[in-house]
């Protein structure tokens, strides 16, 4: 090869990129073309080439060009870039296919011969839209009804691990409706699958926040953790939007369990002086208990069980309350 061609090829090129700029596709392609004819060792003419197709929106084309340059570029020994740049180009033509499949493959395949930024983010963005798609394909409200229907039989039948497996196929019909995320919360306490649950919980307040068996199915896994005051928040929460009163006496019940938890020496099992030595190393406890407006609060409590009620609807005194009544240093009938 003359370096005289090589020259001409690169002038030719040049025109290719002048015509390129300003669309004039056709131009660009007859001088990529004699580009190549005069320097058949540079493949940056062949892709140079499956852009402009690219551009025409000739996919297929602009593959076989692609796979073209590769095949030549692996004779010659190429630099791996531009080996590189050739795949991404196979898999940009894919994505625009809409064969998501085949573009991954090569945006990968490109990764491996080079790894850009930019490429990386192509197959993170193809990736995102194949899952999106499938999906949008899956989602079924009527088989999803159907699939949560059949968690329920299981969950009577007390069939916990089968219950989940349809309230899960149910969730991925339709990821919208707040009740299977519940109906499956209840199997995962059930099964003592707490963090799992109280998940579920959260995702089904989420979506609908005032499903009120979403906040008990959550005060509950709360409750398995021992976090009784937070447990006591959410049943506080689930109250309020259990306008109907339907779930009233399962909300009371799980209160009175918290409330009854939160008063560790109200069983006799510890003495007084043992509670107050344990609350004497909570800083929290001495926080509160050193506060003058709670002194004067609890006074008054103490003289009045009436104004325990008014002070009870201030959030952060109640707070303090159900944190003194938890060490065990105030019980209240």
């Amino acid at each position: 090869m003359s370096e005289d061609n090589k020259q001409l090829a690169l002038s030719e090129k040049e025109l290719g990129n002048q015509a390129y700029k300003k669309r004039d596709f056709e131009t660009a392609l007859a001088h990529y073309d004699k580009a190549y004819e005069l320097d058949n060792t540079n493949i940056t003419f062949l892709t140079n080439k499956a852009a402009v197709i690219f551009e025409q929106e000739k996919y297929e084309d602009c593959i076989k060009v692609c796979e073209d340059a590769i095949e030549r570029g692996r004779e010659l020994r190429c630099d791996y870039k531009l080996i590189a740049r050739a795949l991404q180009r196979i898999g940009n033509a894919y994505s625009k296919l809409n064969d998501l499949d085949n573009a991954i493959k090569y945006y990968g395949k490109s990764l491996t011969e080079h790894r850009t930024p930019e490429t990386l983010q192509k197959l993170r963005d193809t990736e995102k839209l194949k899952k999106e798609q499938e999906k949008a394909a899956y989602y079924n409200p009527e088989l999803a009804d159907k699939a949560r229907e059949e968690g329920n039989t299981f969950f009577k039948e007390g069939k916990w691990p089968e219950a989940v497996e349809r309230y899960t196929e149910s969730i991925k019909r339709n990821d919208k409706d707040a009740r299977p995320y519940s109906n499956r919360a209840a199997c995962y306490l059930k099964l003592m699958a707490i963090n799992e649950a109280e998940k579920d919980a959260n995702k089904c307040i989420e979506l609908d926040p005032t499903f009120v068996r979403g906040y008990i199915r959550k005060a509950a896994a709360q409750f398995v953790k021992k976090e009784y005051t937070e447990s006591i928040d959410t049943l506080k929460l689930a109250q309020e939007h259990d306008k109907d009163g339907k779930c009233s006496r399962e909300i009371q019940q799980q209160l009175a369990k918290a409330y009854s938890a939160m008063n560790p020496g109200a069983n006799g099992n510890e003495s007084q002086e043992e509670i107050l030595k344990r609350a004497a190393q909570d800083p929290e406890v001495q926080r509160i208990l050193s506060d003058p407006v709670m002194q004067q609060i609890l006074q008054q409590m103490q003289e009045d069980p009436k104004a325990a009620q008014e002070h009870l609807k201030n959030p952060q005194v109640a707070s303090n309350i159900r944190k003194l009544m938890s060490a065990g240093i105030l019980r209240m009938a």
